[in-house]
């Protein structure tokens, strides 16, 4: 209940895994790709955040994979960019 107005207002993924041969190139081209579209963070991972999103996306510390967070203000906002991400992360 305490949760409900955020969730109205704000649409999350939840935490996405996806596996990768090259944690560092894969962080390389997530920046390279959506840097510019907002502030640049290396403090666990790569995070950018954006006027209406936001993403981070941090390596395991266990296994040689990728952990996508990402929220916008917008349902639609939420996939798209989710959906392009992924897309870097897993090309």
């Amino acid at each position: 209940e305490l949760l409900k107005p955020y969730r109205e207002r704000y649409f999350i993924t939840g935490e996405i895994n996806t596996p990768v041969d090259d944690v560092a190139r894969a962080l390389e081209r997530l920046e390279a790709q959506f840097g510019a579209e907002g502030d640049v963070s290396h403090l666990d991972g790569v995070s950018v955040d954006a006027e209406d999103w936001h993403f981070n996306v941090r390596p395991s510390n266990t296994e040689p994979l990728l952990r996508l967070n990402l929220e916008a203000r917008s349902q639609d906002l939420m996939e798209r960019k989710r959906d392009e991400v992924l897309d870097v992360i897993r090309s």
